[in-house]
């Protein structure tokens, strides 16, 4: 058994509660891929209840999708309440880089949470991650800088995993990448695709504490339930049907088949290095400079040698002069 089909199964087993505060246009989509998946929605938006919902769930996925200001304090009632409990909690930072809105909030929310699973198309984290760029609404834009590169820069910053969907989708905690490549074209013609994989990443989060591989694994049976999916459909209407029983009927032989997984070590560049790392180094050289500086009874000693030293007579170099080196007089 593949380890993304463990984790599957884990869930049809385990049936973890997923608590979502996300948007309006794809919450019902998003419930209903949840619960084919094997696990169980919740969607609790109230900030008077989230705190509790969190505390009862496996993982708390947050989707800014439709985001209002009173969203986002749920969001952050909610986050707080799930960092205490120390469930994993998955951003999914929808149409970052369209508004100054969004991209206030977002950073307020990874400011004052425990961020787990940070995901989002390519110009959506790339923006996180301080590129200039600018999303079309909730559309990707191009990026010209190294995709992997920006995805592995942010999880080292935010000490995250960092997920970018596109044609290839690609995941790192800073250490390891996976990259995915499941999926077919159909799956753009459909409004909430991103939505829904954020929900199965929070399913598969809620299970398996490598959240790297639980993001990956989410994204592969993800994208290997859309290739199924195909072969049954003649538009967005019946594909979007077909997904659903396909992600259901998802199996073991599926994953085995049809997965197409690659696993590597992120390459990290030296200006790369963190803030932590140089903190360590400074502070360890510290300790090198405090050892070696003498004691007060250290100093008292050296003196105390130097003034004797003083008060030898001194050897000379030559014959002509008071005292002699034992050589000389030997001679």
């Amino acid at each position: 058994m593949t380890e993304t089909a463990e984790i599957l199964k884990r869930i049809k087993e385990q049936k973890p509660l997923v608590h979502h505060i996300t948007n309006w246009v794809t919450i019902y989509d998003c419930a209903n891929v949840v619960r084919a998946i094997g696990a169980l929605p919740v969607m609790a938006h109230a900030k008077e209840e989230s705190a509790d919902m969190a505390k009862i769930a496996g993982a708390l996925v947050l989707n800014i999708g439709t985001l209002t200001t009173e969203l986002i304090e749920s969001m952050k009632i909610a986050g707080k309440s799930a960092n205490e409990k120390g469930i994993p909690i998955v951003l999914d930072a929808v149409g970052v880089g369209a508004t100054k809105l969004r991209d206030d909030k977002t950073f307020e929310l990874l400011k004052e949470l425990r961020i787990n699973i940070i995901k989002g198309n390519a110009s959506e984290i790339a923006k996180l991650a301080g590129e200039q760029v600018q999303t079309k609404g909730v559309e990707s834009t191009k990026v010209e800088a190294n995709l992997i590169d920006i995805a592995t820069k942010l999880a080292n910053e935010r000490k995250s995993t960092v997920v970018i969907t596109g044609a290839e989708d690609i995941v790192t905690n800073g250490t390891d990448v996976y990259l995915c490549n499941n999926g077919h074209d159909m799956m753009g013609s459909i409004v909430g695709t991103g939505c829904m994989v954020a929900s199965i990443i929070g399913a598969f989060a809620a299970v398996e504490n490598d959240y790297a591989k639980a993001a990956a694994s989410a994204l592969t049976c993800f994208g290997i339930s859309g290739e199924l999916a195909s072969r049954n459909s003649t538009g967005p209407g019946s594909y979007k049907q077909s997904f659903y029983d396909e992600i259901y009927n998802l199996n073991e032989t599926d994953i085995h088949d049809m997965e197409k997984l690659e696993k590597k070590a992120a390459v990290r560049k030296p200006e790369e290095e963190t803030k932590e790392e140089i903190k360590e180094e400074t502070e360890e050289e510290t300790k090198t400079e405090e050892k070696q500086e003498p004691t007060e009874e250290q100093k008292e000693e050296e003196t105390k040698e130097e003034q004797k030293e003083s008060q030898k007579p001194k050897v000379s170099e030559g014959l002509g002069t008071e005292f002699q080196s034992d050589e000389t007089k030997t001679e």
